[in-house]
């Protein structure tokens, strides 16, 4: 698949989605024997994932992560669904980045850091500071202040907190994924969707299908709404904006500690919502895992 083709995919009406989604995920059932799960993290988009599978095979399982970074709001939102096997990560939110390191920016650019600061191949290291000479898979000029930060930066936590869990149940089960993620969502997102062909990843070492792939955050918030099915309220109500759909409450219930995207959010941003809403989960936070030390490194708002 291309971007041309991606974009025509985005631009269809959320009807024509919803049937290309369901076909999407029957043709992956059957190609799995039933041997499926949806990955559940209680957010939105796997929400509706989650609705428009059970509505064509009941008895699939949902499994949750329980890394421990979750909003409480959404860890009782999953205890709310039947059939849900809940996954424990083997190292702390805490163990990890004194191990590995914060993640910030992105998960590129916090590996092109991370590798420019630990590689012992030159190579990689001039790779990780001027790319490819097309702009790609190098630092950005606005992050490479961070290769002096006074603390490690490193994209494990995503690998070590989500995807080792899930690699477990896979290898225990053999049981394939049906996820959430949407090309949208990020460059690394859209380039393996187009990579493997849209939303079924067969050729994948760890086969997954991302039915809602050519969907977007509007596309999302549209069912919720259209469809009225419960999600969970620390979003908020939705409401119509200027044209377009958006949610009173957080935009997004990624782990609660992650740094990733804080950037490019409108004030108040994720930890200045903390600050009002959870205030002793902002309280560890910032002082006891040192993410306010981070954040004021960077020159980003967190009070």
């Amino acid at each position: 698949m291309d971007s041309a083709t991606l974009r025509q995919l985005q631009a269809l009406p959320l009807e024509i989605k919803v049937a290309k989604t369901k076909l999407r995920i029957r043709e992956w059932y059957e190609a799995a024997g039933g041997d499926v799960y949806v990955s559940f993290s209680g957010g939105k988009d796997s929400t509706v994932l989650l609705h428009i599978v059970r509505s064509i095979y009941p008895k699939v399982p949902a499994v949750f992560v329980d890394t421990g970074l979750e909003y409480p709001e959404i860890r009782e939102f999953v205890k709310q669904f039947d059939n849900v096997k809940w996954l424990k990560p083997r190292m702390s939110f805490l163990k990890v980045i004194r191990k590995y390191g914060y993640p910030v920016v992105s998960k590129e650019q916090a590996g092109y850091i991370y590798d420019y600061r630990h590689s012992k191949s030159e190579r990689a290291r001039h790779r990780a500071w001027y790319g490819d000479g097309k702009g790609r898979y190098k630092i950005y000029e606005k992050w490479k202040f961070l290769v002096e930060a006074p603390f490690e930066i490193s994209p494990r936590c995503c690998d070590v907190m989500k995807k080792w869990p899930a690699n477990d149940y896979y290898r225990e089960t053999g049981r394939v994924s049906i996820m959430g993620s949407k090309a949208a969502d990020s460059l690394q997102r859209k380039a393996s969707y187009l990579k493997h062909g849209g939303c079924n990843g067969y050729d994948m070492t760890r086969p997954r299908s991302m039915p809602l792939g050519f969907w977007t955050d509007q596309d999302v918030l549209r069912y919720l709404k259209e469809t009225g099915i419960p999600y969970c309220p620390v979003y908020g109500d939705i409401v119509e904006e200027d044209g377009k759909l958006a949610t009173t409450g957080v935009e997004s219930t990624g782990c609660m500690f992650c740094m990733f995207g804080v950037h490019l959010e409108r004030p108040p941003n994720r930890f200045q919502q903390m600050k009002l809403t959870h205030p002793q989960l902002y309280n560890y936070c910032i002082n006891v895992l040192g993410i306010g030390e981070v954040l004021d490194y960077m020159g980003l708002p967190y009070k």
